[in-house]
């Protein structure tokens, strides 16, 4: 990813932070010398120095026969927002698109054993909805047991991660300032967060 030295984000803490808050993440890997990508939920733990994604296939999708002897690419990406060049000081400026977003490379590893996987799906559900807990443990074993054989878990070591916040870093402290005041009272959610993203950097 082009990561120009102003964009770089380097926080090792604020990348996790961000990959967990916006997990709904893209796997690529290629077959035949065509990309192919899946969208998927990750967990994303750190066991030591490492960095590990956690994540699960359905059987039938045969990317994850892709896995073997390649690198995959998972990229974390949401929030996004088009700057008017109405926001800024002067008159000669083109709009641009503000966004945050990371890739992480890492070789994929098919986990096979039973308690495993479903140690997975239990942490997934504990992850995502807290209130569904009660419900998914008096599920019938034999259908989790279904559940189970029906998808392809997996791990992936991270090797090497990039991540990129463009935030109109390049502008003045009052161009900026306006930025985040205009798309924090946005309706829609993605402008909101980038606002929220510009406040907190203005702060550092």
């Amino acid at each position: 990813m082009y990561i120009p030295e102003l964009n770089q984000m380097n926080d090792r803490a604020e990348v996790l932070e961000f990959m967990r808050r916006f997990s709904f993440a893209i796997l690529i890997t290629s077959t035949d010398d065509k990309p192919i990508a899946t969208h998927l939920p990750f967990l994303v733990e750190e066991r030591g120095e490492k960095m590990v994604l956690i994540s699960h296939l359905a059987l039938e999708n045969p990317q994850w026969k892709t896995f073997e002897n390649q690198q995959c690419l998972v990229i974390f990406s949401e929030p996004h927002a088009y700057i008017s060049p109405s926001l800024y000081d002067k008159e000669l400026n083109v709009p641009t698109w503000n966004y945050l977003a990371v890739h992480t490379y890492g070789k994929a590893k098919i986990i096979e054993d039973d308690n495993q996987i479903r140690n997975i799906l239990n942490q997934t559900v504990e992850h995502y909805e807290q209130a569904y807990v009660a419900q998914w443990n008096r599920l019938p074993e034999d259908y989790k047991n279904r559940l189970s054989r029906g998808i392809v878990a997996f791990e992936i070591d991270v090797s090497e991660w990039q991540a990129k916040k463009k935030i109109s870093q390049n502008k003045t402290t009052h161009e900026q300032e306006r930025i985040a005041d205009s798309l924090s009272k946005s309706p829609h959610t993605h402008e909101q967060l980038i606002g929220e993203y510009m406040q907190k950097n203005q702060t550092k």
